[in-house]
């Protein structure tokens, strides 16, 4: 069988390892996967973190897939499927035939269309970043417009390079799907405090040679623009190919597109009318398809993603997952428990119907978000007083803090990854007692890259029992 892949970013990348992981001797199927990008997969994720500089470009390469059976070119732009010849066609002129493919053509950066947009920079790719990081070289201000999850992590990495940053939303709060108001009033206020002057309400009319022109009239200089204003599907190629197209590629739950042999994933792929933008779920969807074509597992569906956004901006605490805009509701069995404490940049959010956790907010310290995140994605009925899950040791019957000793083996630690305690316990005694072992061996912490003081927290604790066994 002969699989093309084209898109070589998080999600075809992942897919090629996968099929390869299922097919090891490369008796079945040999694999070609083409990237238009020049460079080799890396984590888009941490971008922010390159930008911020605690993250190097070579931390966030993830492993090539070139090898036995497995042909990677990069650079290559595909521009047309021949669905009867069953072959795609390449702006090299190339033709590359297939029995199956898949496509993992991801997102492009949105760029709205105001006077002087090709002043900014969007980021989107390490050559953005890279060019981002170029002029903050000689600029002394900065101005990021976007105030969503990747405007508020590119405005603090900046703003960790000492440049003065200001980060402008035009709606009235910060990370609005994500948050609610009053989250996102204390997601401003932490950022102030780390030096981001955060503008709400605000509109780019233009991007001028020395700053950014406000819907107001008011100029903010700015020596460096960057822009963070979203992303759409790139959907091109599936519709010239007389594919079924919505916001994304339409898929069904084998992740089929409206040709059996055509599969989508990752950010170009809509799911049950859902586009999801985060790495977790496009690597849920390489593994089914990685079943699914090999027969590793004829039986393997997508059903959806329960998505957790985690921020990984330095000095900022930050987890939502689920419903979290939902108030009180005693008509609709909606419970919401909630804390604030401004001046410690502390919010927490627990929405609850019908015993059930189904959303959460937890901005600044707090030390169950992991049970949280698990009790989310499990759905089960929430144990004890509601209170309990936000303060530990506040009800006897609520869920502990999460602490290695008292974490079952289930529990999720890497949610991109869907590494357990367990496995890791499994992987340090065969002994990986580092978590360069532990991450080469589960892929732990190899995504978002919030957990990785949690897999160390593991690792430690482990290596530490072992030693209080007597000889």
């Amino acid at each position: 069988m002969r699989l093309v892949v084209v898109g070589n970013g998080m999600a075809g990348s992942r897919l090629a390892s996968e099929v390869r992981a299922r097919d090891p001797e490369n008796r079945h199927i040999t694999i070609t996967v083409i990237g238009a990008e020049a460079r080799g997969p890396y984590n888009r994720v941490l971008l922010s973190n390159v930008l911020a500089g605690t993250a190097s470009p070579e931390q966030v390469r993830l492993p090539a897939q070139a090898g036995d059976g497995v042909t990677v070119r990069l650079g290559v732009t595909v521009t047309a499927i021949d669905r009867e010849a069953r072959e795609v066609r390449t702006a090299d002129g190339r033709r590359e035939p297939y029995d199956v493919l898949a496509l993992a053509t991801g997102s492009e950066a949105v760029v709205p269309p105001i006077p002087g947009a090709g002043r900014a920079i969007a980021l989107r790719t390490m050559d953005d970043c890279d060019r981002i990081l170029a002029a903050a070289r000689t600029a002394t201000t900065a101005v990021v417009v976007g105030g969503g999850l990747l405007g508020v992590e590119a405005a603090r990495g900046l703003s960790g390079r000492g440049l003065r940053v200001t980060l402008l939303h035009h709606t009235g709060h910060l990370m609005d799907r994500q948050l609610d108001a009053g989250a996102g009033a204390v997601l401003g206020d932490a950022l102030a405090g780390l030096g981001v002057t955060v503008r709400t309400g605000a509109r780019a009319a233009a991007i001028r040679a020395g700053g950014v022109e406000l819907s107001t009239g008011e100029i903010l200089p700015a020596g460096v623009v960057v822009l963070a204003c979203g992303v759409r599907p790139l959907t091109g190629l599936a519709e010239d190919a007389g594919l079924e197209v919505g916001r994304g590629v339409v898929v069904d739950d084998r992740l089929r597109t409206s040709d059996p042999a055509i599969y989508a994933i990752g950010e170009c792929a809509q799911h049950d009318g859902t586009v999801y933008g985060l790495v977790a779920p496009a690597w849920e969807q390489a593994a089914v398809v990685a079943d699914l074509i090999t027969g590793a597992c004829p039986s393997a569906r997508y059903r959806g993603s329960r998505l957790v956004t985690r921020l990984k901006a330095r000095s900022v605490e930050l987890a939502a997952m689920g419903e979290t805009h939902l108030a009180e509701d005693p008509d609709s069995a909606v419970e919401v428990v909630t804390f604030t404490h401004r001046a410690r940049g502390i919010y927490r959010k627990l929405v609850i119907r019908d015993e059930r956790l189904v959303g959460a907010i937890l901005l600044g310290a707090a030390p169950t978000v992991g049970t949280l995140t698990q009790l989310y994605d499990r759905g089960g009925p929430l144990p004890g007083d509601p209170a309990g899950l936000l303060f530990p040791g506040l009800d006897d019957g609520a869920v502990p803090a999460d602490t290695p000793v008292r974490m079952p083996d289930s529990a999720r630690v890497c949610e991109c990854n869907n590494v357990t305690k367990g496995r890791i316990r499994a992987c340090w005694e065969a002994g990986a007692r580092d978590l360069a072992a532990v991450t080469a061996a589960t892929r732990a912490t190899t995504g978002c890259g919030s957990c990785k003081d949690a897999v160390e927290g593991l690792i430690g604790w482990l290596c530490a029992q072992e030693e209080e066994v007597p000889a």
